[in-house]
């Protein structure tokens, strides 16, 4: 037996605005269903899923707020490069450009429409 996947779970105070963002701007693929009962619009971008729900608050508090660090999400991708410069073309909110952590990984830091 494996675990075969992990879906993020965000609350957004503006589900379609959010959607709309991550569509237009990160390169997902939004599918509504807002005919449920807990309605929800998931976001598929090639094997990454992530699940808007709509919050009952007007501002989202970020994980480095709350806790003083930390992510949101964390996505992995064979080609950092070309992935941040995908996002620094379509004026997406870098918070730190591509480098190497203390803890050998190498990663860059987005802000999404939320501030996520």
């Amino acid at each position: 037996m494996n675990l075969i996947g992990l879906s993020c779970i965000f609350p957004v105070p503006d589900i379609r605005k959010t959607a709309e963002f991550y569509a237009s701007r990160l390169g997902f693929r939004a599918v509504e269903y807002m005919e449920c009962k807990e309605l929800h619009i998931c976001l598929y971008r090639d094997k990454t899923e992530i699940i808007l729900l709509e919050a009952d608050t007007d501002r989202i508090f970020p994980n480095r707020e709350l806790y003083g660090y930390g992510y949101d999400a964390y996505l992995y991708t064979d080609n950092q490069e070309l992935l941040e410069k995908e996002y620094s073309e379509k004026c997406v909110k870098i918070i730190r450009s591509l480098d190497v952590t203390d803890y050998s990984n190498r990663e860059f830091v987005i802000e999404d429409s939320d501030g996520r």
